[in-house]
């Protein structure tokens, strides 16, 4: 009975710990919204669209050690904007 209980808590706090992520990334886009349309619109040579497919494609596992520019954070409101400057 103590395993059913623990098993129903941790997939109640796992549950709720998606929950409340899927929100902050519903939030974060609303708020970031405005600044990547303007990013967008301000990419004429589509460095925006080539830095996104870069993303998507494999990496090489040396490269996952290092650290990255703080613009470059997938948190920083700012990253769609690094490759303007």
């Amino acid at each position: 009975m103590q395993t059913l209980a623990l098993q129903l808590t941790t997939t109640f706090v796992d549950d709720a710990i998606e929950l409340v992520t899927g929100f902050g990334r519903a939030i974060f886009a609303l708020v970031t919204a405005p600044i990547e349309r303007i990013a967008r619109a301000c990419d004429v040579a589509s460095v925006l669209e080539q830095r996104r497919a870069d993303r998507r494609a494999p990496r090489p596992a040396a490269q996952h050690g290092g650290r990255r520019k703080s613009r470059n954070c997938r948190w920083s409101p700012f990253r769609g904007l690094s490759d303007l400057t």
